[in-house]
């Protein structure tokens, strides 16, 4: 792992943080075509900081940090702007932003209490995040194309990703439990 700090692939994800409040912007005005824009362009930013970093052998640990935190505080945004829109129910959008507070707050107590130690994302916290990304997608595609079928596969996304936050968070909160008991 190299050191630097300002990587092409950390410039990346902190471009990546720079487009947070764009989005928040986007929804807000109502201009679902570049909120769209900008969550591809924040994929696509996504996928080749962590291609590059592998591709020019330029892991940090500050983008082992910052690129799941980035990713996170981008959805959680996305979350947000939709619940003040009446886009997505603020009972799905408090479960989403509630279990990443969770998780923060557990990392950073083990990481005290323990030192340095890796947590890497379960297949629960995984399909989670992959879940809540399509939702987010489904929902602005649907402001700028309405279709039955999107209405449908939105309602089906909101239940799954209820029902994958609540697995993933008691998943990690017995993991992280297990972590610390382990070192303890």
């Amino acid at each position: 792992m190299q050191t630097r700090i300002f990587s092409v692939p950390n410039q990346l994800t902190l471009i990546r943080l720079g487009f947070i409040p764009f989005l928040i912007i986007a929804i807000h005005y109502e201009r679902y075509d570049l909120a769209l824009g900008i969550l591809i362009a924040a994929g696509l930013s996504d996928g080749l900081d962590g291609l590059l970093a592998r591709l020019l052998n330029q892991r940090t640990p500050l983008g082992a940090y910052l690129d799941p935190i980035a990713d996170k505080l981008l959805l959680s945004s996305s979350y947000w702007a939709l619940a003040l829109k009446g886009k997505i129910g603020w009972w799905l959008a408090i479960m989403v932003l509630g279990r990443d507070v969770l998780i923060l707050v557990a990392c950073a107590v083990i990481l005290i209490a323990v030192g340095s130690m890796t947590f890497p994302p379960s297949i629960w916290g995984k399909a989670a995040t992959t879940v809540e990304i399509l939702l987010v997608l489904i929902v602005i595609v649907l402001q700028l194309a309405p279709s039955h079928a999107l209405s449908v596969a939105r309602d089906i996304c909101t239940y799954l990703v209820a029902a994958l936050v609540l697995v993933s968070g008691f998943h990690y909160a017995i993991a992280g439990s297990r972590r610390l008991h382990s070192h303890s």
